[in-house]
């Protein structure tokens, strides 16, 4: 291993949940030895608020910002979430490390635990995801989907807010109507009012998770009754403890190609090398490039509704993979064990059958739903 005397200077982007993630590479380096200083860059996915993620994603919005730091010589390497990347990278770099992969599950958030099945008919479920969106109305096509962007933090402050405001309300209302009658109680007037809550407004909110702190003071402009998040975020942003969820089975729900996983890149040389040797997970690599692999084939990109799941089973990576139309009405899908030792070619063959049985006319439909016109119509 090269021996680097000076600190190694790795982008990420600002957000909550990236710098936690960037923590957890800068820690195993640490842990090596390395001197690491993470360096925030805005990326132009963080300039634009309101676009949603799969219109950024086309153009690697919350990569390209931090990729350009390194080729131009400012910084050493980047650290992205995989699903964020582009197929298509510039040539002077190299994925230089793959950590272990996080959990690729996406979980369904209630304020109470509800199960998919059992949220009301015509439900509000918020995801900006085409892919979720899809497999949503695929299962439940009387589900309302509606866009949902920002941070974990936000989208759970979004979901939590109405019923936590209306509780907030009946409380506050409840503590005057208890202040009045004991006044009245007090005067002789009539008995002392028993409320239906044991403790004060200021017990109750000192009560609360940050999270739910901060869902009082936001303007509600959706109800959802459901949201669903990737349970590598949720976990990873510290807020896993603090909501109701239920995992989505992998199965129905299969996700996006690269979902809990990070990659750190960096320009070929030696130190991609000590990237490689001391953060690489030779399982996670395998079944991610698998997955991009597919993904790279298909053309799908972030415009397509599109998911692809690898997971190494002995000698094979057993793959499932699902491209739907936009409304999840159609579905393309398959099953497959690939062997490990030529995963790649085997990927590809897997691609061009799918893109045979009808994959292709769904991706290529939901490109044509990115014209303009489509775009505009979609920002109403």
């Amino acid at each position: 291993m090269s021996n680097h005397g000076t600190e190694i200077r790795l982008a990420t982007r600002g957000s909550d949940l990236a710098l936690r993630q960037a923590g957890e590479v800068k820690a195993a380096l640490e842990d090596r030895r390395f001197s690491v200083e993470l360096v925030e860059v805005e990326t132009t996915g963080d300039e634009i608020q309101d676009e949603l993620i799969h219109r950024l994603g086309k153009t690697g919005a919350f990569v390209r910002s931090l990729d350009q730091k390194v080729i131009d010589g400012e910084l050493d390497g980047a650290i992205h979430s995989m699903k964020d990347m582009p197929t298509e990278s510039p040539e002077e770099l190299v994925v230089a490390a793959i950590p272990e992969r996080a959990s690729a599950n996406d979980v369904l958030i209630t304020p109470d635990g509800t199960q998919l099945d059992e949220l009301p008919e015509g439900a509000t479920v918020g995801t900006s995801s085409l892919r979720r969106k899809a497999q949503l109305l695929h299962r439940r096509p009387d589900l309302n989907v509606e866009p949902l962007r920002g941070n974990v933090d936000t989208r759970a402050e979004k979901l939590l807010a109405p019923a936590l405001q209306a509780e907030h309300e009946r409380r506050t209302e409840a503590e005057k109507e208890k202040q009045s009658d004991k006044a009245m109680a007090q005067k002789g007037h009539k008995k002392e009012y028993e409320g239906e809550f044991d403790r004060t407004v200021e017990e109750w909110f000192n009560d609360l998770a940050e999270v739910e702190r901060r869902a009082l003071e936001r303007e509600v402009e959706t109800q959802f009754d459901a949201i669903v998040l990737a349970q590598a975020g949720l976990e990873r942003s510290g807020l896993a403890h603090h909501l109701e969820y239920v995992e989505l089975p992998k199965s129905e729900f299969v996700p996006a190609p690269g979902q809990g996983a990070l990659a750190v890149t960096a320009l070929d040389g030696d130190l991609a090398e000590d990237l490689n040797t001391v953060l690489d997970h030779p399982r996670t690599r395998v079944e991610t490039t698998v997955e991009r692999t597919l993904l790279a084939e298909l053309g799908g990109g972030c415009v397509a509704p599109m998911g692809v799941h690898g997971l190494i089973q002995g000698e094979n990576v057993h793959v499932d993979v699902q491209v739907f139309s936009q409304d999840g009405s159609e579905i393309v899908e398959a099953s497959r064990d690939v062997p490990v030792e030529n995963h790649v070619s085997a990927a590809k063959d897997l691609a061009a059958d799918l893109a045979e049985r009808g994959a292709d006319d769904l991706i290529a439909a939901a490109k044509r739903d990115e014209t303009p016109e489509a775009k505009r119509d979609a920002g109403r």
